[in-house]
């Protein structure tokens, strides 16, 4: 959700902190500000609403110091205001704070008593108090630290700088994202890569627990138990320039119309065609575990949970395991039943979804096998898997997201080849078919991507619109439920994502001449072609307009839609990555004609840290 930076060095930290928020603006924030440390005295610039609003109370109060913290928030708890925004300050103590406190009205209460006054309505602000409280006993920055979050119970992604101590941050995290990026005779840390990435392509990725001292001379790092540690150093491969919008108008263009490219690297290197099997990196699993496994269960959330869906066809297809496809912030609240024989897949494009990590981490408590599928190598989820496949999609800076799910589902069936292969429910020769067949996909997208055009007229005609109906058949139905997700996030428009065969259970009382309908009807034997064309009739006859996605020689379908988008036939599995693409086309240009912020739609975040 929120954005942390800081910055310890020779150079004036304030500009490049306002910079570094600017790279995280993705991930949604209400409000902003920075603290700034000048011969141990603390300065704070904070202000609600755009970045441009603190960026201009910077360059008016000019604060002066060579280390500094910035935050940009999305409230949880309290409204929109400067004195709700972070940095939060306390008896010359500053902390930036990304998570919740689940204890703060306790610990708030407790402070209260002792003569403690808040100047916010924010469970963080709690963090500088106790910080303050501790130094004030005679421990040093980073004890105090440790002796404060031993009291909190909750998450969190911690930055914190004082006036007593002035050449060093400390941080930590628990069940938050942080990293570190590593310079010359400058350090840095940030709730994500593209923060930093114009300072440094060096970062270690911040694990459970972890407290780093940062000086301009080096970091240093110890774990829970307070000792010492080494973490491995990622050099990122990601250039500036792929966090950066290229000449689109918004980030989400420019990634829908990188897919071609995300889908082919996400293939690079994997497919073994002569063997007729697939290769990933490290992988662990040895087919005489797989052979034992009895159940495979999909944990995601949004528009994962959508290609856990679209995965559970192409798993049970090929390799013929049952799967379960489990909304993650569910999973834990309930007593679900895992044995040592299943295997627990977490899908996630940050790898530290919150919901999807708890729940992955009670399927491994509880004995099964783990293997995450995940767009950030070093990331919570990767560190706490036996395998991941990554999805290798690059920097995903839109909210809306659109190239991880088509890479997640490219992915997904590639281990629906390779476990079928394992497994023997796929000779060589039909491996190889179906590895042939993902080969042409990238070509099939840049095709859909030449008929933009069309889909924006389309747009054009349905932008007032105040609901849509999406509806897909077999494997047809995930994508009705992303194309329908898609367009309320960015939109605001209502949508939803049904099953063909469901719309006569209740959602066809909706239908009239102002509904529009989105039907994916490719012509594939497990769609239901016959009861799909079904389906547009049944709208047709209630007035309702009638959006088709179709096959490029499909002539029928085009005779009883009011319009068409065609797309390349791809096979019945890998239909939805080609289906998907004109849906994220329409989702993106009614918002953008309806005048809606494309890449930060309200509400939103990009990664949702917090349950």
């Amino acid at each position: 959700m929120c954005g942390i930076v800081g910055y310890v060095g020779d150079k004036q930290s304030a500009p490049i902190l306002v910079s570094g928020l600017k790279k995280l603006e993705y991930r949604g924030y209400d409000s902003a500000g920075v603290a700034v440390i000048n011969r141990n005295v603390l300065n704070v610039v904070r202000a609600t609403g755009k970045l441009k609003n603190l960026e201009s109370r910077v360059q008016t109060d000019s604060p002066q110091g060579t280390v500094g913290i910035g935050h940009t928030r999305w409230a949880t708890h309290g409204r929109p205001s400067d004195e709700n925004a972070h940095p939060h300050t306390y008896g010359g103590v500053a902390v930036v704070h990304n998570g919740i406190i689940e204890n703060h009205l306790a610990l708030k209460d407790e402070l209260k008593r002792q003569g403690h006054v808040f100047a916010s309505e924010t469970d963080s602000e709690v963090f500088a108090h106790l910080i303050s409280d501790q130094l004030k006993t005679g421990k040093d920055l980073p004890a105090a630290v440790r002796a404060a979050i031993a009291r909190v119970k909750g998450t969190y992604a911690l930055a914190v700088v004082t006036e007593s101590d002035p050449t060093r941050i400390v941080c930590t995290k628990e069940s938050s994202p942080m990293v570190l990026g590593l310079g010359e005779g400058q350090n840095f840390v940030a709730s994500d890569v593209p923060a930093l990435l114009e300072h440094t392509r060096d970062f270690i990725y911040m694990e459970e627990g972890d407290l780093a001292i940062l000086t301009a001379g080096g970091v240093d790092i110890y774990n829970r138990a307070d000792q010492k540690v080494n973490r491995a150093t990622r050099r990122i491969d990601w250039t500036p320039m792929m966090a950066e919008k290229g000449g689109h108008k918004h980030f989400m263009h420019k990634e829908i119309h990188e897919q071609p490219r995300a889908v082919a690297d996400t293939l690079r290197g994997r497919m073994l065609l002569s063997e007729g099997d697939v290769h990933f990196e490290g992988w662990s699993l040895s087919p005489e575990r797989i052979n034992a496994l009895t159940k495979i269960t999909i944990l995601a959330c949004g528009t994962s949970w959508h290609s856990g869906i679209a995965g559970k066809a192409m798993i049970e297809s090929l390799a013929r395991i049952p799967v379960e496809v489990e909304l993650a912030s569910e999973f834990r609240y309930r007593d679900p039943i895992v044995e040592s024989t299943h295997l627990a897949i977490a899908i996630s494009q940050s790898g530290e979804t919150a919901d999807t990590l708890a729940a992955f981490k009670e399927a491994k408590a509880r004995g099964a096998s783990t293997l995450a599928l995940c767009n950030v190598i070093g990331s919570a989820m990767t560190r706490e898997a036996e395998v991941t496949v990554l999805t290798n999609a690059g920097p995903e800076i839109g909210v809306a997201s659109t190239k991880a799910f088509t890479t997640q589902l490219v992915g997904l069936y590639l281990l629906a080849v390779k476990l079928g292969r394992a497994r023997g429910t796929l000779s060589v020769k039909a491996a190889q078919e179906h590895l042939t067949s993902i080969t042409e996909i990238p070509k099939m997208i840049e095709d859909v991507l030449k008929c933009e055009a069309s889909v924006k007229r389309v747009a054009r005609d349905f932008m007032g619109a105040q609901d849509f109906l999406f509806l897909g058949r077999g494997p047809m139905h995930p994508v009705a439920l992303e194309g329908a997700l898609k367009l309320k996030e960015i939109s605001y428009i209502h949508a939803e994502g049904y099953a063909g065969g469901e719309m006569k259970h209740g959602p066809i009382a909706l239908i009239d001449e102002k509904m529009p309908v989105v039907v994916i009807a490719p012509k594939q034997p497990h769609v239901a072609y016959e009861k799909i064309i079904g389906n547009i009739e049944e709208v047709r006859a209630r007035g309702g307009k009638v959006i088709a996605i179709i096959d490029e020689d499909d002539t029928h379908v085009a005779t009883i839609a009011d319009h068409v988008i065609r797309i390349p036939a791809a096979t019945a599995l890998l239909a939805p990555v080609v289906a998907t693409i004109p849906l994220q086309l329409l989702a993106y240009h009614v918002a953008d004609l309806r005048g809606n912020d494309v890449d930060q739609p309200r509400n939103l975040a990009k990664s949702v840290t917090v349950e």
